[in-house]
């Protein structure tokens, strides 16, 4: 039995490997029914994120800390840090939860030590 289940997770897990959680305008519930395709090309890494009914929205990674950006479109992406491996980028009300590695918010220095 337990040969049997992990074969099975191991079934999803290669089929869910471009797959990401998502959430399409007015969906609650996230699923892992998005894919995500990347392409690097000389102006960065674009991610092309699809949903299961044909739409789709390009990111751009971005180096200075944001996380991604709308690679094209007037809407911005709103990025939110969820955990140390995982952001939500919420654009076009859609929702989508990306790995990623979450970098640490430097603390302002405090009233006491700026004293010092």
């Amino acid at each position: 039995m337990a040969e049997v289940k992990a074969r099975s997770h191991g079934e999803a897990m290669a089929k869910a490997e471009s797959r990401i959680e998502c959430a399409g305008p007015g969906e609650q519930a996230m699923a892992l029914t998005c894919t995500i395709t990347r392409t690097q090309t000389q102006d960065g890494l674009f991610l092309t994120l699809r949903h299961a009914d044909g739409g789709f929205r390009r990111l751009l990674v971005t180096t200075d800390g944001r996380g991604v950006v709308a690679a094209d479109g007037a809407e911005r992406a709103v990025v939110t840090p969820v955990a140390s491996d995982l952001i939500e980028v919420r654009l076009g009300g859609a929702r989508y939860h990306l790995p990623a590695t979450v970098r640490a918010t430097p603390k302002a220095p405090s009233a006491r030590s700026a004293r010092s």
